[in-house]
This record gives structure tokens, sequence and C-alpha cells, in this order.
């Protein structure tokens, strides 16, 4: 993919979209990240489902949901081909300004290789390093 991407991420309201969510959290976790698909697929129906949509395709998801916690950022997954565009930048960027006004505790469970992209939109560890999924994460909290 050369030239100039056109990203837009929209919020998903429709069974149609959300099964095309669900097929790119399918490839990147299950297929790709060899993730139990057992442990992929929890809180669909209280969460808050994007789609990035790169050039008119299909790109990349995110989700946030409510927790006791406070919201939790969640399953952030770009397709390989779509990586090193800014998918996952602007799919950060989507859930962020989605939440409601007054969510003060905003976190994520990052892995290991994407915490970067976190970091440079105000996101910082906390805690140790721990396992999920079989894959290394850390929490990161919203400053």
């Amino acid at each position: 993919m050369q030239g100039q991407s056109e990203i837009a991420v929209n919020k998903v309201n429709d069974p149609q979209t959300l099964e095309t969510v669900f097929a790119i959290r399918r490839e990147v976790f299950v297929v790709e990240q060899n993730c139990p698909p057992e442990l992929e697929w929890e809180y669909e129906d209280e969460s808050t489902h994007f789609l990035a949509i790169v050039n008119g395709e299909p790109a990349g998801v995110s989700r946030w949901r409510k927790t006791d916690k406070g919201y939790k950022l969640e399953r952030f997954a770009v397709l390989k081909q779509y990586r090193g565009l800014g998918v996952g930048k602007a799919l950060i960027k989507a859930v962020l300004n989605d939440l409601p006004a007054d969510a003060g505790y905003i976190y994520l469970h990052a892995q290991v290789q994407a915490m970067g992209v976190y970091a440079k939109l105000g996101f910082v560890p906390t805690g140790p390093q721990f396992e999920e999924a079989g894959i290394q994460h850390f929490k990161m909290v919203k400053e």
C-alpha cells in the first residue's frame, strides 16, 4: 500500500458489521497470535465496538466497556497489511472520543509490542508485566 491512506473509524451499530469486527479479531488474535478462541469472545453485548476502514476496506477493530474499575479499552486488532499506517492510533483516538465525559479512570491491557502507540496517546504502564492469553502485557492507565 503506497501513498496516503484514508482512515475512517466508525462505531458499530449493526449485526452485519459486528461480524466483520469478529472476523478481524479472529484473524489477528486466534489465527495470527494463537489466542484460545474461548478467551477471545466475552463481554460482547456490553461493549461498544469500532471498525477502522482504510481506503474503503475493513482494516482494524477495537472496543470499550465500563468495568467495576472504570473504562477499559480492549481488543485492538489491525490486520497485518494495514499495520504502520496509523490505524491503531486512529482507533485509540476514536474510542477515547466516544467515552462518556465523566469517564475518570481509563485503562487497557497492552501487548508489550504495542505499548509505544498507547504511550504516545497519554497511557502509562502501571504494575508488573503479566501474561494474558499466552501473550505478555502491561496494564496502562490514561493520564
